[in-house]
């Protein structure tokens, strides 16, 4: 008998594990859970932990009272949490046999949580199965390895890499650069295929030692799932080898700063791509796709920008777009079509940040094309030319008035649930008050001794 226990059973037993990392992901992207021993994940079938855990900042507090018992049941219950027996891992860095097991979040009902990052893209994925579509996506992830510092306050640096030297000048797609790292991105490289990632090319970025990871297209849940596992092993991966890897936005003061780009398609039923007409040109559909990635983009902002800092990397002089801007092979704009073949045409995403939650950003972007979609939007004429400096089209540019228009879009409750919008909002918010209370190192070097 096939069933998604006997799945799990069937793969622990043969890769010999003896302990279970169970995991859901926060609205930060956090991965939350529980490690058991195999006998113990089998027997019990799954997991529970408070539905609290949904509400939680990144630095571990919580919103409000009024809106934490809003939101949740006053008796601070658990939510119950099943394993996905196509979302498993092995943990190659960990000393005993460990796998990693993406868990999906209902309630004592058996109704999905509504705040659970997972079931928010689920949710969106099944708009678009309703509709006979399956959205391809194609993810970049752009991070930076620097030196390792237990000092907050102290501005990071670069690492030491073979050579002995830490990077200086521009460095962009330079091999050499990157095989100063090679021991480490050896061991990565092996880490994702035993973990069945589908990597594909690797590319050193801008930054002093920013590189980038790219994805192979495929189905949007299983690379969300796949994100997640990257970014802790990348993480797992620099420490090895006494440096850190970072997923910040905007890690590095006059730095670049790192992106999500996310590529994305949809395909019918019968595996055509509904953005290409016959003749290869670019259908009325896809239009409509960038035409709602253009209105609804400033409302879903705080889904791909979700920090403060994400806000640095959209500082002018920066090479990322702060634009709904499209065009063609046009790397200004927030909306990129890529050269391709026909069948490959797509839209690339250029707005996410490295670090927003891979399953909010990705939701956030198919539900924006979707509603183009059906709504018929039409987008602006595609931009010739530099795009950063084109103001018609600009985002928010504080995360103040980005969670503004989220909270205020009727449209995003109707589609996310006014839950989820409720609750992210204000863990962002909370997050931003306490930001508010530190006190810089800016503010000290230019305020102490002058005011």
């Amino acid at each position: 008998m096939n069933t998604p226990a006997h799945q799990l059973a069937t793969w622990l037993k043969q890769h010999q594990i003896t302990e279970v990392e169970c995991i859901v992901s926060d609205l930060t992207g956090i991965a939350r859970g529980k490690i058991s021993p195999t006998n113990k994940f089998l027997g019990e079938g799954g997991m529970r932990l408070p539905e609290s855990v949904l509400l939680q900042t990144v630095t571990g507090d919580f919103v409000e009272d009024d809106i934490y018992y809003d939101l949740l049941d006053e008796a601070d219950i658990d939510m119950f949490c099943r394993p996905d027996p196509e979302a498993i891992f092995l943990v190659p860095w960990a000393i005993e046999p460990t796998a990693m097991v993406i868990h999906d979040t209902y309630d004592k009902r058996g109704n999905p949580v509504e705040l659970s990052p997972r079931n928010v893209l689920k949710r969106v994925l099944r708009l678009y199965a309703q509709k006979g579509w399956t959205p391809i996506v194609a993810p970049e992830m752009e991070f930076y390895l620097t030196k390792r510092s237990s000092d907050p306050d102290f501005p990071l640096e670069a690492p030491i890499g073979r050579s002995g030297r830490p990077e200086s000048g521009r460095q962009s797609f330079s091999i050499d650069a990157a095989n100063e790292f090679d021991p480490l991105f050896e061991d990565v490289y092996d880490w994702c295929e035993a973990q069945g990632l589908d990597l594909d090319t690797l590319i050193h970025e801008d930054g002093p030692a920013q590189m980038e990871i790219n994805f192979r297209h495929g189905d949007a849940l299983s690379l969300a799932d796949q994100i997640t596992v990257f970014k802790r092993t990348m993480r797992e991966a620099a420490l090895k080898h006494n440096v850190a890897a970072t997923f910040m936005a905007k890690p590095i003061t006059d730095e670049p700063g790192s992106a999500m780009h996310i590529h994305q398609s949809v395909v019918d039923a019968e595996g055509r791509n509904v953005f290409v007409n016959e003749d290869g040109t670019m259908s009325e559909l896809f239009l409509n796709y960038i035409g709602g990635l253009q209105k609804y983009i400033p409302k879903v902002l705080p889904m791909f920008a979700p920090n403060v800092n994400s806000f640095r990397r959209f500082l002018p002089d920066t090479s990322a777009p702060v634009n709904v801007e499209w065009g063609e092979e046009n790397r200004t704009a927030g909306l990129r079509v890529p050269p391709s073949e026909p069948q490959a045409m797509r839209v690339e995403n250029r707005l996410p940040g490295a670090d927003a939650n891979p399953y909010l950003a990705i939701a956030a972007s198919l539900l924006c094309g979707y509603l183009g979609m059906i709504e018929k939007i039409e987008p602006s004429a595609p931009v010739q030319g530099r795009a950063y400096e084109r103001r018609n089209l600009r985002l928010p540019i504080t995360i103040e008035d980005a969670l503004a228009a989220m909270e205020n879009c009727e449209v995003l409750e109707q589609y996310l649930g006014a839950k989820f919008v409720k609750g992210y909002v204000a863990v962002k918010r909370t997050e931003h008050e306490n930001f508010k209370r530190v006190i810089s190192s800016w503010e000290r070097e230019f305020l102490l001794l002058s005011v």
